[in-house]
């Protein structure tokens, strides 16, 4: 069964808008019960920011989730209110377990605010079991050169395996959720079959374009495999692709979802909401220059739309889980002041 291809379902599109302190992502959007044990996932940039316009999303809390940040180009800033901190440069991972809840700040580096510079990378979340959702807070960081890597039979293809396992290699991340998450590249027409051990299965194509198990599938597209057991081919044309390979089992529990709150319950959410405005999350230090060097940023770049006027986009599945622009929902503290095909098959489908 396991040299079988695992059928393709379909794909999604993903859509920008706007996040955080104002930078721009893709996303699919994707019903939390189809994605499950995922969240969601985000595509930022690549993005070039001149001399002091880089923006990040500055202090805000999680409660619920874990939150995987996997860098491309550029470097970011993490601090957390359990004294957690580090700067993620190009092909670094972070895994931060929110749990009982963290108050949480992903900044640009002050070499890339000063200076300027192009900055790419992923946010997934991955959502926490009922039992672990008030756990406590874990942070854990890899950089690129610890993250086991290995190479496909033609040697055209890397694998990164940020989680779970490939063959023989394993991540080194200890994951609450089990889950598997791999970076596969070529920079050209290499080709790779994997056989990830994930009821729940998606792949996300980041560069380029790939023929995934004879489905063609391009840049900025998810693709959606069904849930069956079968193996995952990736075949890539003449210049290459980059594409994501990630999923778990699913959790099947119910899914109350506001801003950077993932509970099971509304009372839940509504306890998380009261315990973050109360001050019970913690707090950084400097959280008043964070927002201010955003506002800076915005104020930088030409033509820029504030993020605060652009309408709340919010994913419509069976569950309503909203944008994740914290401003909107109460949750910034009150201190702000003001080439070729590679097969010929396609497939499109709606958000699931």
């Amino acid at each position: 069964m396991k040299n079988e291809m695992r059928p393709v379902e379909t794909l999604i599109q993903t859509v920008r808008q706007r996040e955080g302190g104002g930078f721009v992502v893709r996303r699919p959007h994707i019903s939390a019960q189809r994605f499950d044990p995922i969240l969601l996932l985000d595509h930022l940039g690549p993005v070039t920011y001149g001399v002091r316009e880089a923006v990040g999303a500055p202090d805000h809390p999680h409660r619920g989730q874990e939150t995987i940040t996997y860098m491309l180009q550029g470097e970011f800033h993490h601090l957390d209110s359990h004294g957690h901190e580090g700067t993620l440069g190009p092909g670094d991972v972070q895994w931060m377990t929110a749990g009982a809840g963290v108050v949480h700040s992903e900044m640009p580096s002050r070499t890339i605010y000063e200076q300027g510079g192009t900055i790419e990378g992923f946010q997934m979340w991955v959502n926490l079991p009922r039992e672990a959702k008030m756990s406590p807070p874990r942070y854990q960081e890899l950089t690129s050169s610890t993250i086991p890597t290995t190479t496909s039979d033609d040697k055209l293809v890397t694998v990164k395996v940020l989680a779970g396992k490939f063959g023989d290699v394993e991540a080194k991340i200890n994951t609450v959720t089990p889950i598997v998450y791999f970076d596969v590249a070529s920079a050209s027409n290499g080709e790779v079959t994997l056989s990830p051990e994930a009821e729940s299965l998606f792949s996300y194509i980041y560069r380029g374009e790939a023929c995934v198990n004879e489905v063609d599938a391009k840049e900025g597209e998810l693709v959606v495999f069904e849930r069956q057991p079968g193996a995952v081919n990736i075949r890539g044309g003449g210049s290459g692709f980059g594409a994501l390979l990630f999923g778990g089992k699913p959790l099947k529990e119910p899914v109350e979802w506001y801003g950077p709150f993932v509970m099971n319950t509304k009372e839940e959410i509504m306890q998380s909401m009261s315990d973050y405005q109360s001050g019970s999350l913690g707090s950084i230090p400097g959280a008043q220059s964070r927002f201010t060097q955003t506002d800076d940023a915005n104020r930088n770049r030409d033509g820029f739309l504030d993020s605060r006027s652009v309408p709340s986009q919010r994913v419509q599945s069976h569950i309503d889980s909203p944008s994740l622009n914290y401003c909107k929902f109460g949750l910034r503290p009150q201190i702000r002041n003001a080439a070729s095909k590679p097969c010929a098959e396609t497939l499109r489908g709606p958000s699931l």
